[in-house]
This record gives C-alpha cells, structure tokens and sequence, in this order.
C-alpha cells in the first residue's frame, strides 16, 4: 500500500534532515535549501508492510505558490518548526489551514452547503460557527502531525514543550519533539501519519490514532529533482 507524505515549514527549520534520518538512516550537517525532493521507503507499520512517499519541499517564500501543488499531492502532512526559533513556530497555525483549505476545494466541500441549512444561516454569528464546525471536520479527516525539530538544541530554545503540545492540541492534530540529529521521534512521527492515512483510506475519520502528544515526554539553489528508492 502506498502511503504519500507531504513535509511543510519554513525554510530552515530541518525538513530534509527528518526526511533523510526517517528514509536513509543518516543526518544531514549542511543546510541546502530544498526546492522539491521525493524520497521512498519501505516499512512496516502494525505488522502491514507499506510503500512511503516522502515529498520534502521548499520554505522559503518564493516558492509559496508551489505549495498548493503539493498539498494537493499528499495524503498526509508532517508540519515541522524549529524549537529555536519562535517565528517558526507562530506560522505552524497558518500552515494548517492553508492544508484545509486546499483540501477542501479539493473535495468541492463548500461551507455554503450548511450556510442554508438554517433561515439564520446568513447572521455572522451562525456563519462562525458553521465555519468553526466545518474547520474541526476537516482536521478529523486530513491526516496532520506537528514536530517541534532541533530539541538536541536545548540551549536555544525559544519554543516550550507545552506550547507546542497546546498549539497541536488546539488544532485537533498530533504532536511530537524530535531531533534529527539523534534520530530521537522521528519514525514516531512518520508512524503516526500512516496510521491516521490508513484510518482515512478505510474510510473513518478518526483523529489522532497515532497516539496523541508524543513530544518525547513519554532562496537558494535548485535542488535537483530525484525519488530516491530504498
């Protein structure tokens, strides 16, 4: 069965270095920003063998417009910040809904479609709501984890544990602290998208069945664009 992941955040915050410790067992020192990379994986996730497709993509804001693209793409999304940079961390929420609502159209689910369910459904308030309602919908059906990267780098942190576990929280996503340097939650975090992907290809909604929190508390070149198959 094969699983496609879609790596987002800001650029800087240590996507390729997860991807290549998750899919080649090996860090990454040098930062060398990402356009767009394809990385595959065999594993074995609850005793089912499967197929992963890790899609690692560009931060940067010039490459904004491409992102729609890979969202469209991917099945699942691994959203990643740095615990040593706050501004990092402050756009995971906007990522999110950006995941959302591309998937949205993608699914030609408008929010019209409860707006005339009530003769109240055009005040602002019901609107709100409805929209609110929605929004927790579509976090129970698109497959989201959130990773606070880099916590080998303690004495620089900018982000709590707690925040980050709120934040994800918040966004009815999961969430872990992982360091790709010591290869520490990593496979966690790839294990639990492919275990809310399989949720979703079997048709349920449930969120969150990887687990939970599990934060180990418990502009530059081209890249060359290659699928590395292991």
């Amino acid at each position: 069965m094969l699983f496609k992941i879609t790596v987002l955040g800001d650029g800087g915050v240590g996507k390729t270095a997860l991807t290549v410790q998750f899919t080649m067992s090996s860090f990454v020192e040098t930062y060398d920003p990402t356009i767009e990379d394809c990385y595959r994986k065999q594993w074995v996730v609850d005793d089912q063998p499967c197929l992963l497709e890790v899609l690692d993509t560009a931060g940067q804001e010039e490459y904004t417009a491409l992102r729609d693209q890979w969202i469209r793409d991917g099945e699942g999304f691994l959203i990643v910040y740095s615990i040593t940079s706050r501004p990092t961390f402050e756009r995971v929420e906007r990522i999110v809904e950006r995941v959302l609502r591309v998937k949205e159209d993608e699914n030609q689910y408008p929010y019209s479609s409860y707006h005339q369910q009530s003769p109240y459904s055009h005040s602002p308030q019901h609107q709100h709501q409805q929209q609110q309602q929605h929004q927790q919908q579509q976090r129970r059906r698109t497959p989201i984890v959130i990773v606070g990267n880099k916590k080998d780098q303690y004495h620089s942190r900018e982000v709590s544990t707690d925040e980050g576990a709120s934040l994800a929280r918040s966004l009815g996503c999961d969430f872990y602290e992982a360091s790709a340097k010591t290869n520490s939650n990593v496979e966690s975090g790839f294990k639990s998208l492919v275990r809310q992907i399989k949720v979703n290809k079997r048709g349920g909604g449930e969120q969150g069945v990887g687990g939970g929190s599990g934060s180990g508390i418990g502009g530059g070149r081209r890249k060359k664009q290659k699928c590395v198959i292991l």
